[in-house]
């Protein structure tokens, strides 16, 4: 079963990694959840920088 990346520097999907490990995010499941991929961190980030304030 392949995993998919999401590269940071090219915006594309990737599938099994092919680019160096620094320019991608994942691995996930489907190529869906993988073009997500600048959401979930966003969202991650935010729920970290909350819980840095509380």
């Amino acid at each position: 079963m392949p995993e998919y990346w999401y590269n940071v520097n090219t915006h594309e999907i990737e599938e099994d990694a092919m680019s160096d490990w620094s320019q991608l995010i994942g691995p996930y499941k489907t190529r869906e959840e993988a073009q997500h991929a600048l959401e979930k961190v966003k969202a991650r980030n935010e729920a970290w920088e909350k819980d840095e304030d509380d």
